[in-house]
């Protein structure tokens, strides 16, 4: 989920990688069983990079492109936060060697031990060529939308090209990441499961993130909400906050809550952040804040059919292409 959330599920390319994975396991295990003890932590052990598509110094993010049992995969590596659990063995079982001293100003090269040193790795294994350019760092542009060019453009190009959406369906049926919910209102018009997003790790709450996703298979985005789902999107707000608070601890007023436009997977979803963690997503050209897509819909029932949407688009993205097309950039 997330920007990881744009999973494609194809039933025949996982069978086939999952035989191919089990032998690479079996390879690098020095004859333990599949299911041994060293079976996760040896999955990437055959990785061939390829490429790397993108990083980031501030985010302390990469973004890898190679091959895993003669598959195409990106595997993303992921310097985890310092948790303050951990802060007083940092500080008394680490190394330290001097860099620079100047004054009252001292900076070091610290060395943690390993189990302190952690990072996350996420696999996207097959990736599709989406796949691949959805994490390659490109350029933006920022794209007006009109009710007209949703019709004409944009819904006819997600249509054709969205990614598969199985993999959602398969967590609102409890076929995968049942044990991840932390929250569930199993009413089929206002319901909906809510559980952490794979970019947090659950270790702390500095960057709390949970996706809301509605049991509703109906409505692929902001431009299909009208007037008759505000039962809907007020029972995710109010419900959502309530579950985080009795879970988290985190009170409404430390929330985020909103949706993207255009979002990661065409069904609909709601992102709950902490207020202060920067997100991926969280600027204004694509987050439409809960409150404010309830305040719109009271106004105007049809008010997200009807008005021009703003959105960033990158350099390789087909829609960008189809608008560039019509003459519209």
């Amino acid at each position: 989920m997330a920007d990881v959330s744009k999973r494609e599920n194809n039933p025949e390319a996982t069978e086939d990688f999952s035989q191919r994975i089990k032998k690479a396991k079996t390879d690098h295990e020095d004859g333990r069983g599949e299911n041994g003890e060293e079976s996760g932590k040896n999955v990437l052990s055959g990785f061939q990079t390829t490429t790397v598509l993108s990083d980031s110094a501030r985010e302390k993010t990469i973004f890898v492109h190679g091959k895993l049992a003669d598959q195409n995969a990106v595997v993303i590596l992921e310097k985890t936060p310092i948790n303050e659990d951990i802060l007083s063995e940092i500080f008394k079982a680490s190394t330290l060697e001097l860099d620079i001293r100047n004054d009252i100003y001292s900076t070091y090269r610290l060395q943690a031990p390993p189990h302190l040193n952690e990072m996350k790795a996420t696999l996207v294994c097959p990736a599709t060529e989406k796949h691949v350019k959805k994490y390659q760092r490109q350029e933006s542009f920022l794209v007006e939308e009109t009710a007209d060019d949703y019709q004409s453009i944009t819904l006819p190009f997600i249509q054709k090209q969205s990614f598969s959406v199985q993999w959602v369906y398969n967590i609102l049926e409890k076929k995968a990441e049942s044990e991840r919910i932390v929250f569930e209102d199993s009413d089929p018009k206002l319901g909906f499961v809510l559980l952490p997003d794979f970019k947090w790790d659950q270790k702390q709450t500095d960057n709390l993130y949970l996706i809301a996703i509605t049991h509703q298979r109906n409505i692929k985005s902001l431009r299909d909400l009208r007037s008759e789902h505000l039962p809907l999107l007020q029972n995710i707000l109010q419900k959502g906050k309530e579950a985080i608070l009795q879970r988290y601890s985190l009170p409404a007023s430390k929330m985020r809550v909103y949706l993207h436009y255009q979002p990661s997977y065409y069904h609909l979803h709601i992102h709950f952040t902490k207020l202060g963690y920067e997100a991926p997503g969280c600027g204004v050209e694509r987050a439409h804040l809960l409150t404010d897509v309830i305040q719109n819909l009271h106004s105007d029932p049809h008010y997200y059919k009807t008005r021009t949407l703003s959105f960033p688009l990158r350099a390789d993205d087909g829609l960008l292409g189809q608008f560039k097309k019509a003459g519209k950039l």
